[in-house]
């Protein structure tokens, strides 16, 4: 990933906080083939390995963890992102000379990834991925809450994946590389969209120098 100075994010902490707040990941693996990719929720366990291991599951009937990797896995999570137009900058009226772009956070996790069919470690993925995304929930859905008989049915059509980390990039495109007054007029733009994405991203638009 192409990352100038102004854009990069390198506080392990805050990389960490960007890989748990994306709910879908793309799974990333280069073989003799081509590249294959698929969107998959992955969790972090920070607490594993030098920077963390990814873990997470895939459909058994899917030809990515059978066919042989060449090099390091790659995890993308793409964080909030927003386009901008033009004219929101101050420099728009001041001499026209401005262009579109687009804000975005982004990390790339890379790291030798691992696939495996074993029950019990299958099942405590299935059960960390679950407990994640149902924990914020008033009454959680627990996988214990299905037939046992049923969620072993179920763990037969998925394959497991461990991906420790080996390196981080991080990547926040925020509009730094421009004026206050610019940084201004885009976090007023994106304020007043009607999406919420971009009302997300207008809250992280730093306009303080």
């Amino acid at each position: 990933m192409y990352i100038p100075p102004a854009f990069r994010e390198d506080d392990p902490a805050i990389l960490r906080e960007l890989m748990r707040g994306t709910g879908l990941a793309n799974l990333v693996t280069a073989t003799a083939d081509g590249p294959i990719a698929t969107p998959l929720p992955l969790v972090l366990a920070a607490d594993e390995g030098e920077q963390g291991v990814l873990y997470g599951h895939l459909a058994k009937a899917n030809m990515q963890w059978k066919t042989p990797v060449i090099g390091e896995a790659l995890a993308l999570f793409m964080g909030p992102d927003a386009y901008v137009t033009p004219s929101w900058y101050a420099a728009k009226a001041e001499h026209g000379k401005v262009v579109p772009t687009w804000n975005y956070v982004a990390v790339h996790a890379y790291g030798p990834i691992e696939f495996f069919e074993d029950e019990t470690r299958l099942l405590a993925v299935v059960k960390r991925v679950t407990e994640l995304h149902e924990g914020p929930r008033t009454t959680p859905w627990q996988v214990s809450d299905a037939p046992e008989a049923y969620i072993k049915s179920q763990l037969r059509g998925i394959v497991g994946l461990r991906l420790p980390i080996t390196r981080l990039e991080g990547k926040r495109k925020m509009s730094q590389n421009r004026s206050a007054a610019d940084r201004i007029g885009v976090a007023e733009g994106l304020a007043d969209s009607d999406k919420a994405t971009d009302r997300l991203v207008a809250g992280l638009i730093p306009t303080m120098d």
